[in-house]
């Protein structure tokens, strides 16, 4: 299973007065990712795109991608991803709307938080590079002053185009860019141990500020077995009490940990080594990893210095299709069924802030709870997941835009936080259990909506990608 807290740049955010001392790096921030976002859409607004686009180039109508001859030099070929001409739609970003642009208005309101709205747009062809390099840019605001603005960004390393159209893209090599301001108004802490009670729940603001980089190579060639993860990135952490109704503010409860956590500065470089068989980096219906993956504040402005090191490993299995009759040899991304199995024990050395080290619950982990319901110094959590296609070839909105797959996916998973790793064996086990919508727009474009269920009631979840 991929490390709960330093597989992926997590972003939280904090809360004070705009007169902090964040403010005039936010202000910076948010201007330059909107000129940064203005001005992509400005230059791809001045392309024009060939008249002449086949939305069924490479494909049938039914959603079946034939698969294609691939370059006799290429090496690990099970290992790159095809892309037929027909799904690599010309044009600026407003052209290819819904076929590799995508925007997602939002539109909520809560009490704690405020009235809000905003958008999410992921480009995955963007800058017109073939398939090349994607950036998603999330922006929302609420009345009571939550808010976020963040942009992700990547760029495949190996990337060629064929002779008789269509691009492949080896997943495992790429660099990534990231950073973004948010203020959540409600994150909730319930103190450390897996002994916590539901009743235990305190609220607090947190504003962030982050920028990092990452990169990830596959060797010792490409599409190799082995995949080294280098990356680092700079985090700004802001407390405040917290606005939950009825709870009291963690600062109250907390105050220790509170104040240790507040106005908080740490650079943070990360590494990681895994040894992968899986056919897919996105949507696996085949093969094993196994890794490592240390997450390393090498500098906090409290002094301290602190690591949280994880190691997990994650099986794939093909199995009779329930509601399909499946693909065939000669397709690319055929309807498959699978069960997969992940595993994660994570362990922290020297002195981190309470929201730093490792957690269970939410997105990710024990998704019948509520997000980062069990905190404490290590943790282990272990999941099974039937994944099962229901719409194996999808369905079309229009010729070029379609739905590549629509399954379902049920769940188990269990789980402990402990002081220490020595300690895990004899902490309490939670356990969750649920089901799951997966929808893909491709093989590597995964959406999930999830609704696990606890002895604490049911949590629901909305993500990009899968939770292992």
């Amino acid at each position: 299973m991929v490390a709960a807290r330093g597989a992926w740049p997590r972003l939280t955010g904090d809360g004070v007065g705009v007169g902090s001392e964040s403010a005039r790096p936010r202000t910076i921030l948010i201007v330059v990712a909107l000129a940064f976002f203005a001005t992509t859409l400005a230059t791809e607004a001045q392309q024009v795109p060939p008249p002449d686009h086949d939305p069924f180039q490479g494909m049938e109508p039914t959603g079946r991608i034939p698969k294609v001859p691939l370059p006799a030099d290429l090496p690990n070929p099970e290992r790159w991803r095809y892309l037929p001409e027909g799904r690599i739609k010309p044009g600026n970003i407003f052209e290819r709307f819904l076929v590799s642009s995508f925007i997602a208005p939002q539109f909520f309101f809560e009490q704690d938080v405020g009235a809000g709205g905003g958008f999410a747009l992921t480009d995955i062809d963007f800058r017109s590079q073939r398939r090349q390099e994607f950036l998603g840019a999330f922006l929302t605001y609420t009345t009571e002053g939550q808010q976020k603005y963040r942009l992700i960004w990547r760029r495949w390393l190996l990337h060629r185009d064929l002779p008789g159209g269509g691009v492949i893209v080896e997943e495992r090599s790429h660099l990534d860019g990231f950073g973004g301001y948010e203020k959540s108004l409600t994150r909730r802490f319930f103190g450390l141990g897996p002994e916590t009670r539901a009743r235990d729940e305190t609220s607090y603001v947190d504003e962030v500020i982050d920028l990092g980089a990452r990169g990830e190579f596959a060797l010792p060639e490409a599409g190799g077995s082995w995949i080294v993860t280098v990356g680092a990135r700079g985090e700004h952490h802001d407390l405040a009490p917290g606005r939950v109704s009825g709870r009291p503010t963690t600062d109250q409860v907390f105050p220790g940990l509170f104040d240790a956590a507040n106005h908080h500065d740490s650079l943070i470089l990360s590494a990681g080594l895994r040894y992968d068989t899986r056919d897919s980096q996105h949507q696996p219906y085949a093969g094993w990893q196994v890794g490592v993956f240390v997450d390393a504040p090498v500098w906090q402005s409290s002094g301290d210095t602190g690591a949280v090191g994880t190691a997990f490993g994650n099986l794939a299995l093909r199995v009779p299709p329930l509601f399909h009759r499946g693909g065939d040899e000669r397709e690319e991304n055929p309807p498959t069924d699978t069960v997969a199995l992940g595993l994660a024990v994570q362990a922290t050395t020297g002195d981190l802030p309470y929201y730093a080290r490792p957690s269970l619950g939410g997105t990710h982990t024990l998704r019948g709870y509520i997000q980062n319901r069990f905190t404490d110094n290590s943790s282990w959590h272990a999941v099974a997941e039937y994944r099962f296609a229901i719409i194996p070839r999808g369905f079309a909105l229009t010729d070029t835009i379609r739905i590549e797959r629509v399954g379902l996916a049920a769940f188990y998973e269990a789980g402990t936080v402990a002081a220490s790793l020595d300690k895990l064996p004899g902490a309490r086990i939670h356990t969750s259990y649920g089901l799951g919508l997966r929808f893909s727009l491709e093989r590597t474009a995964v959406f999930r909506a999830d609704v696990g269920f606890s002895e604490e009631g049911v949590n629901f979840t909305v993500a990009f990608g899968l939770s292992f």
